[in-house]
């Protein structure tokens, strides 16, 4: 799994050198949320009622692990690396605007309602909360590849003159096709590891939410490396893209769809976080505001990142 993992990485780095900023960042981010609803989805019917909370830990988890995982350890390795980082607020703003929309009519909105009982939708409500975060999402891309997609480029670099000249067109293609193998063999392991991975996180005595926070990682890890490695290139910039593009597209894209197979699910489908998570939720978009709202960041902003994220991997085993 991780040698799938690994490939992955290399291979959509080679689609994304080729294609260039921002639309590079969008390959991966697409690709690793197509693996986290495949994921959801296969385990969630095989699962049967156990698991009408899995698409909802595992795009929680996501959207944790993105904006304080990845983020912190991005600002702390390029931090230490660089001193100062710099990135475009017109580009980080209203893709963190967007992710709290998203999240909050998602993951939020279902604890409040009250045409069902407990923390799920109505029919209704589910199809108007996929509908709107598939459209948010879609109006993010337009914005991030045509309309203003200056706001997304690297800071002070020339994509054409910074980087060492892009591979030739075969080797794009060649690159994108080994990458979606890539991407179908950790769909497939990660499948065959899922049972082994709830086997022990019941035999430990965990919580089910551990599942959906393994789930994501696993996911997550091409996007990871990917980040930092621009990181460590004092491209800020494209690690923000990435880690924040893969939040939108995971509740962008994994809402819609699990809302559309809902009526084949044998039991309603719970997306309302838990009132620690709303918390743990808030803390990080109001942090997440403070820390991409001047355009520069260094270590400090980092390290808070990486304490919420401690905090809530402690915080989902020890509840």
């Amino acid at each position: 799994l991780l040698l799938a993992v690994l490939c992955a990485i290399h291979h959509a780095e080679v689609v994304a050198h080729r294609v260039g900023e921002p639309y590079g960042t969008l390959v991966l981010a697409v690709a690793v949320t197509i693996i986290e609803v495949a994921l959801i989805v296969s385990l969630m019917l095989a699962g049967g009622a156990s698991a009408n909370t899995l698409a909802r830990d595992t795009v929680f988890s996501a959207v944790m692990i993105v904006c304080n995982g990845v983020i912190g350890l991005c600002l702390v390795v390029g931090g230490l690396r660089h001193g100062v980082l710099v990135f475009r607020v017109e580009g980080t703003s209203p893709a963190l605007a967007s992710l709290g929309a998203l999240a909050g009519l998602a993951l939020v909105l279902p604890s409040f309602t009250t045409t069902t009982s407990g923390p799920t939708y109505s029919g209704s409500q589910l199809a108007f909360a996929g509908f709107t975060s598939l459209a948010l999402y879609s109006v993010f891309v337009f914005v991030q590849t045509v309309r203003h997609r200056d706001y997304f480029l690297p800071v002070g670099t020339d994509d054409t003159k910074a980087h060492a000249p892009p591979p030739a067109r075969w080797i794009a293609w060649t690159s994108l096709g080994l990458l979606l193998v890539s991407l179908v063999g950790v769909v497939g392991l990660a499948k065959a590891l899922a049972p082994a991975l709830e086997a022990g996180v019941a035999a430990a005595g965990a919580p089910k939410a551990v599942s959906g926070v393994l789930i994501a990682l696993i996911v997550l890890l091409p996007e990871t490396g990917a980040a930092l490695r621009a990181a460590r290139g004092n491209r800020m910039q494209s690690s923000l893209n990435l880690a924040l593009g893969s939040g939108l597209a995971s509740i962008g894209l994994t809402i819609p769809v699990v809302a559309a197979l809902s009526p084949w699910f044998p039991f309603p489908l719970v997306l309302g976080l838990r009132p620690i998570d709303i918390v743990l939720l808030m803390l990080t978009l109001v942090v997440g505001t403070l820390t991409l709202g001047s355009g520069r960041a260094t270590v400090m902003q980092g390290a808070v990142h990486l304490v919420l994220f401690a905090s809530f991997l402690f915080l989902t085993v020890v509840p």
